[in-house]
């Protein structure tokens, strides 16, 4: 599956498709074209049937993902100044691509803000399962990435953090996924001292699933990825969805919303296949 990506790479390979950052030179940060193509990637990884399983990572083994590029998302008037005529560096980006400069607004840079946060949701409501496979520094937005994943499995010389305290920001977009993914009061804590976390206490805390030697990454992650591949994709599409929707709910409602998808899936074509293959004591053979 080959598509036109400058900043990305997407592969498939045994059901698995990778979703590989390809800024090194940038600690595999995030531009307005980055995100965009990582949208488009995972938009294929949902409607394909085929691919049971969507893993992320950055490439060049030092940096997982660094959170936003600063140079193109934000800008300062001093900035301005030095890219002359009163030019931000976006506009300065746009019109060296050749397109209008007219749309850089207080409004559009608000909407542009929001993309992080619809790629949260569409992994979120992907379907199938995600493994974020940290390699180095995770850091700010790549951090929040990270989080949304459902599995992350992380290179023991990693590093995670929230630095936006230190030059005068918060990491607003990514409180979501920290919450889901630790207890409030270490998130808030991160988020407070933009301290960086080991991999090691990552495991400790909770956030990361596994840590392994750099050299095992590689392995580590294909294990898990064949498991995951292997399951009833139905199955998995509606037991995730149904996890990621209680985590809004109440106890009563969640309870009432858990007996109704229960019914659901007990009578999906999975789980007579697996019921029939397990009184049989032979392999299932799962719907495509």
């Amino acid at each position: 599956m080959q598509q036109n990506y400058t900043e990305i790479i997407f592969e498939v390979s045994d059901k698995v498709a990778t979703l590989s950052i390809n800024r090194p030179f940038k600690r595999n940060s995030l531009s307005k074209t980055t995100i965009d193509e990582m949208t488009s990637a995972i938009e294929l990884v949902r409607v394909d049937r085929s691919i049971r399983v969507l893993v992320l990572t950055g490439v060049g083994g030092k940096a997982f993902c660094s959170g936003a590029d600063l140079s193109t998302m934000f800008h300062s008037e001093k900035h301005d100044r030095e890219v002359g005529q009163g030019q931000s560096t976006i506009e300065h980006k746009l019109t060296s691509q050749g397109n209008s400069t007219q749309s850089n607004s207080t409004v559009d840079d608000h909407a542009a803000r929001g993309a992080l946060a619809d790629l949260f949701i569409r992994l979120w409501e992907l379907g199938k399962p995600t493994i974020a496979k940290v390699n180095g520094y995770c850091l700010a937005g790549g951090f929040g990435l990270a989080m949304a994943c459902d599995i992350v499995i992380a290179s023991r010389d990693s590093q995670f953090g929230t630095p936006e305290i230190n030059v005068g920001l918060w990491p607003y977009m990514i409180t979501v996924p920290l919450l889901r993914s630790m207890a409030p009061k270490v998130a808030l804590e991160l988020m407070m001292t933009g301290r960086k976390v080991s991999a090691d206490e990552g495991f400790e805390l909770g956030f990361v699933n596994k840590v392994v030697e750099t050299d095992r990454l590689d392995e580590a992650v294909a294990t898990i990825s064949k498991q995951l591949a292997s399951c009833s994709p139905e199955a998995m599409a509606l037991g995730r969805s149904s996890f990621y929707n209680v985590l809004g709910f109440g106890c009563r409602e969640s309870l009432k919303y858990l007996q109704a998808m229960l019914s659901v899936t007990a009578m999906s074509g999975d789980a007579q296949e697996g019921i029939t293959a397990f009184m049989d004591k032979r392999k299932p053979s799962w719907q495509e």
